[in-house]
């Protein structure tokens, strides 16, 4: 029995060398951690490199008199981020200072301010979720009294932001028109870059 037993751990080392070019630790809270910031960090700059391609006026631009501009997306998601990192572990989600409306209205007149805004918002996540232990998985906090666990809290924010990300990216590539620059895999080139991945050139992660 010992002898199966050693053959079969050996079978899978096998199989994970062979089929994991890079694995991931096996270790669910640190690399749940881990891939959420790297998750963060990659809709930051999402959004970035699609505000990069447009002009000032367009980052205050309205599709119509209903519609968000991409500068009040920018104010709304800093807006959540401070108010749901700020003290994450200690204090409820929706602080008493935050006035979720006033999101939603007047924002900041330069690209300057807007960017300090979205800074600020993403350095309090950043910060916030870089302390988080093993040990804090198993903690309560809560979002307008609601009790969510931490790894739940963190999901929600993680599908929260992607679709603000998203709103942001089809604005600007509406606004760029024609000089707009992919930011996913171009048309056409799904081969090449599935290439490029395959050969360890370039990461899909």
């Amino acid at each position: 029995m010992a002898e199966r037993s050693l053959a079969l751990k050996a079978d899978f080392t096998r199989r994970d060398q062979k089929d994991n070019v890079n694995p991931m630790a096996l270790k669910l809270t640190t690399s749940y951690i881990a891939d959420s910031l790297s998750l963060f960090a990659y809709y930051k700059r999402l959004a970035e490199r699609a505000m990069d391609q447009i002009s000032d006026e367009q980052l205050f631009r309205q599709l119509d008199a209903e519609s968000n501009s991409i500068a009040i997306i920018v104010k709304h998601l800093s807006g959540n981020m401070c108010s749901r990192w700020s003290d994450f572990l200690t204090t409820d989600g929706e602080k008493p200072s935050r006035n979720r409306d006033d999101e939603f209205v007047s924002p900041p007149t330069t690209r300057n301010e807007l960017l300090r805004m979205w800074e600020d918002g993403w350095s309090r996540l950043m910060g916030t979720l870089e302390e988080i232990t093993d040990a804090d998985l198993d903690r309560i906090v809560t979002i307008r009294g609601e009790a969510h666990s931490v790894m739940q809290a963190i999901n929600r924010q993680l599908a929260h932001y992607p679709h603000h990300v998203g709103q942001i990216v089809l604005l600007a590539r509406h606004f760029a028109g024609e000089s707009w620059q992919s930011l996913s895999i171009p048309r056409n080139d799904s081969d090449q870059f599935n290439r490029k991945v395959a050969s360890g050139e370039l990461s899909q992660r």
